[in-house]
């Protein structure tokens, strides 16, 4: 086949203007005409294409070259030759790789195979035909394309005996290739074996070292040509500042920002912007904001690194001042932006600030898109907004978004967390491509929700459809087990899990203490901590905050500290999820001063770290404490949530603060847009009923928009034990019986008000009807920890060992402060019987017996500190200020409700219990 010519213009005579006739077109122009999509369909077979294209051969000097060969490949490639449509891309068309390009993309969207285009060079090349280096160089691409390793290597050596293998272009393409197909070693040889490599090489190099993870060698190929004075692409600097990212080589993106200044590309904003990106990326937000202000230029994509890294790390008050500054330039912000918000408002735990830009994206006219539904839909999760989150879901079917696997993966997840597992596997069926993690998700849900057998059939079914579970399918399993309270069958799934050929790491260990943790069993979580630190598995922030919350959990203040100072040595105490553990730690294991420290010296607060610690001073009593708290995180620009009311109003309620309960009360949803819950009535209801406001609580209880729960109700019975009003109890205690069928606490408090009021009758047939109905009464319990071991005192256990020395010491410590005034309250004790005796039922109660070997085995001076199952009783509340005062020792007793913290014979709950 000859190559075809150049055209030689065709002009044609002029005409006699009185004899002028219909011009003829030549016959290139009616040629090309058949060959266009859009002209006369001349060519109707393969047969005529091939016709037209030998006469193009006889008659080269008639046609364009380059117009009639692009055509020609069109139509071979329209009835399926595509070897013929080869042979002309060899010979046909211009050396230009953009062309070339589009005749690969037309060649492959005709169902045609890169491989048939290799084999027909193989053949001319075979016949003896001589190209020159561009055609090789755009060769050897379609041989790294379809790793065709034996003929690259062949063209290698062609190149050699050609003397092309010295052109940087075919250079760099021989780079590629073996970069690529063999290994990068080969590559580099290719590279160090060329004379002073030109900037291309070095780019080559870099980018072919950084695709293949070789991060390191590919930043010091970087820094070496910089040494060399050669400058880099701008895709090049971008690589390696991603790849300084990836390795937190903080010194490197420094360099790389010194680089941008040498060159002049502040004003290049493909590089300044990943830049910013990077620094945010490692935590250094400061220098992410110098390169931004250093900028001559900025668009939309600088502002979104910004405000996208600013929410990612915490700071949202310079996310949103950015957000109003690039309104008040030219700029308008785009659904980046506001996805950016979005997940930065999610990550730091402002889960309904979320759902309040939801709707000023809607105001704006912003359509939400994939991403932004993502983290939607994870903050409705959070939230447990079930009806809102179906909504969300109509939302995504209607503009198609299902399609999405993360999107798809979320709505599983959401309605997994608000347990609907119905809709959630649903959603899961629908999927038409299931990734990983929305199995994972499933396996995970039915975990969470005790549906084991369920687990494992679809376990099996991801096995089935060829899905290899993964460690996150283990450790969905060891987490669900785990939670249910099943720690040593999550332990066996555990160690299986390395028979499977995979090795358990933090996370698992952390989801199996975790589970635990929150299951109850904190023993079960330090142990299994232990057995991971002998198996080499380093823990992680995590795992310290899943451990604080087990020491929380138990009140062991001091094995808090242990880890406290082991979070420390680790470099983990400065992660602000473990901060906040810690101050939880510390504040229900009654150190609120420690609590307090931590909290001052975290730098980036989360709205989790204000909760807490608004928390630990509303359980010691501390409202006023507790509303400065509030008070200061206004002013630090962050905005409250549900948990954080809870918080503020239960501190109010523990110190009697009735005028500012109903200020913040009113104002969740008149200042904040919040909704109260059933736990913010409980509080309005608790606070009223303390302060003898029983009427009120009443009214509140009857005129609230939600059902009143067992919690509702049993405030206010608690009140009316301590205000003796039978009346209210009663109504209250037929609630809870149907409510709790078979919580004893509720049938004790009405014997207890039936006993004050001597109706021993109404005694007796509560106690008949808890037999009847099979409820058995709760036992109490108390454990104080002496030199890291726990004494338990309990009403129904065996004795304590020194229980002799125990009784001993208090019937010594009754008769002392008996002397200050101590009168005992056998008001409590609702069995019939004389008050000698009932005085001695008084002496046998576990947080005394807790208190009083306190005393006696742990050093002068030092705090007593006793945790109780059940809310303690007023006579040994009155006791414990008088044995604080004659002992000159601060008691602390955690109660099933709140901290007592007794001194000089006070408590710090103002008798407000």
């Amino acid at each position: 086949m000859e190559k075809l010519a150049p055209l030689h213009h065709f002009h044609p005579p002029l005409q006699n203007s009185l004899t002028r006739k219909p011009i003829k077109p030549p016959p290139s122009k009616i040629f090309l005409d058949s060959l266009s999509p859009d002209g006369p369909n001349v060519t109707t077979s393969l047969t005529s294409v091939k016709m037209m294209h030998t006469q193009m051969i006889k008659l080269p000097q008639m046609w364009n070259p380059d117009a009639a060969a692009k055509n020609l490949i069109s139509r071979y490639l329209e009835f399926g030759d595509f070897q013929s449509a080869a042979m002309v891309f060899y010979v046909g068309l211009p050396r230009n790789y953009l062309i070339w390009h589009s005749f690969v993309e037309e060649f492959k969207s005709s169902a045609g195979s890169l491989h048939i285009v290799l084999e027909v060079f193989k053949e001319l090349h075979g016949k003896g035909v001589v190209f020159d280096s561009e055609v090789y160089s755009v060769v050897l691409k379609f041989c790294t394309r379809e790793m065709d390793l034996w003929l690259g290597m062949e063209i290698h050596g062609c190149l050699i005996k050609r003397g092309f293998d010295l052109d940087v272009y075919i250079r760099s393409a021989l780079m590629n290739f073996y970069g690529r197909c063999w290994v990068l070693e080969k590559a580099h040889q290719v590279f160090h074996e060329m004379p002073n490599p030109e900037s291309l090489l070095w780019n080559q190099a870099i980018i072919l070292n950084l695709q293949s993870e070789e991060l390191q060698t590919g930043v010091e190929l970087f820094r070496k040509m910089q040494l060399s004075f050669l400058k880099a692409e701008t895709a090049t600097i971008v690589k390696v500042l991603q790849a300084c990212g990836k390795m937190g080589a903080i010194n490197a993106i420094k360099q790389i920002h010194g680089y941008v200044f040498r060159f002049g590309l502040e004003s290049d904003l493909s590089v300044c912007n990943p830049l910013i990106s990077m620094y945010f990326k490692n935590g250094k937000h400061e220098l992410a904001r110098r390169v931004f202000d250093s900028m001559d230029n900025r668009n939309i994509s600088s502002y979104n690194s910004m405000i996208s890294g600013y929410a990612a790390l915490g700071f949202l008050n310079d996310a949103w001042n950015l957000f109003y500054e690039l309104k008040s330039y030219d700029l308008k912000p785009d659904i980046v932006t506001w996805n950016c918000l979005l997940s930065g408002h999610f990550l730091r735990g402002y889960k309904e600030e979320v759902l309040n830009i939801l709707r000023r994206i809607q105001a704006e006219g912003f359509k939400p898109n994939q991403i932004s539904m993502t983290s939607i839909l994870q903050a409705i999760s959070e939230l447990g907004f079930l009806k809102l989150g179906k909504e969300a879901h109509g939302y995504v079917l209607k503009n198609g978004f299902d399609y999405d696997v993360y999107v798809g993966t979320s709505l599983v997840d959401m309605y997994v967390k608000n347990h609907s597992l119905t809709s959630a596997y649903a959603v899961f069926d629908s999927m038409k491509n299931k990734n990983i993690f929305a199995w994972n998700s499933m396996v995970s849900g039915y975990c969470f929700n005790g549906m084991f057998e369920d687990a494992l059939k679809l376990l099996n079914q991801m096995e089935n459809e060829g899905i290899k579970p993964d460690l996150v399918t283990r450790t969905g399993l060891i987490s669900g087990y785990a939670m249910r309270g099943y720690g040593k069958e999550a332990m066996t799934i555990l160690q299986g899990t390395k028979s499977l050929g995979l090795t358990p790491n933090v996370v698992s260990w952390t989801a199996l203490i975790s589970g635990c943790s929150q299951a109850g069993n904190g023993i079960d979580s330090l142990k299994f901590f232990v057995q991971m630190h002998q198996e080499g598995v380093t823990p992680n922030s995590a795992t310290i905050a899943c451990l604080l919350q087990a020491c929380a959990g138990l009140s062991l203040l001091q094995k808090g500290k242990e880890i406290h100072c082991f979070s420390i040595r680790s470099g983990l105490i400065e992660d602000v999820f473990a901060a906040t553990a810690l101050i939880d730690m510390y504040s229900k294991s009654g150190s609120l001063k420690n609590a307090h420290n931590v909290f001052r010296k975290i730098q980036n607060k989360t709205l989790a770290s204000w909760n807490c610690m608004i928390m630990g001073f509303a359980i010691f009593g501390l409202g006023k404490e507790a509303i400065s708290v509030f008070d200061e995180m206004q002013k630090a620009g962050v905005s409250p949530d549900a948990i954080t009311f809870t918080a503020l109003l239960s501190a109010c309620k523990n110190s009697g603060l009735i005028n500012e309960g109903w200020k913040y009360f009113d104002s969740m949803i008149t200042d904040y847009g919040i909704n109260q819950q059933l736990e913010h009535y409980c509080c309005m209801v608790d606070l009223l009923c303390r302060a003898g406001y029983l009427d009120e609580a009443w009214d509140l209880i009857h005129s609230m928009p939600l059902k009143p729960d067992a919690t509702i109700w049993g405030a206010l019975l608690v009140s009316c034990r301590i205000h003796k009003n039978l009346e209210f109890a009663e109504s209250a205690a037929k609630n809870l019986f149907k409510l709790e069928p078979n919580n004893s606490a509720n049938y004790i408090l009405m014997m207890n008000l039936y006993s004050i009021s001597n109706r021993w009758q109404d005694v007796d047939r509560l106690r008949d009807l808890m037999s009847t109905a099979g409820v058995k009464n709760r036992h109490g319990w108390s454990w104080i920890q002496i030199n890291q071991r726990v004494h338990v005192f309990s009403s129904d256990g065996k004795p304590h060992p020194d229980s002799g020395e125990i009784y001993f010491e208090m019937y010594k410590l009754v008769s002392e402060i008996k002397k200050l005034g101590y009168v005992p309250d056998i008001d409590g004790v609702y069995q019939n019987m004389d008050e000698a005796e009932k005085e001695k039922i008084l002496l046998s109660h576990t947080e005394k017996l807790a208190i009083t070997y306190g005393l006696i085995k742990m050093k002068t001076g030092e705090p007593v500190r006793v945790i109780k199952n059940t809310r303690i009783c007023s006579d040994c509340h009155t006791a414990a200020k008088y044995i604080s005062l004659v002992k000159t020792r601060d008691l602390l007793i955690r109660d099933g409700v709140r901290f007592h913290h007794f001194r000089e014979g006070k408590c710090s709950c103002n008798d407000i219990w």
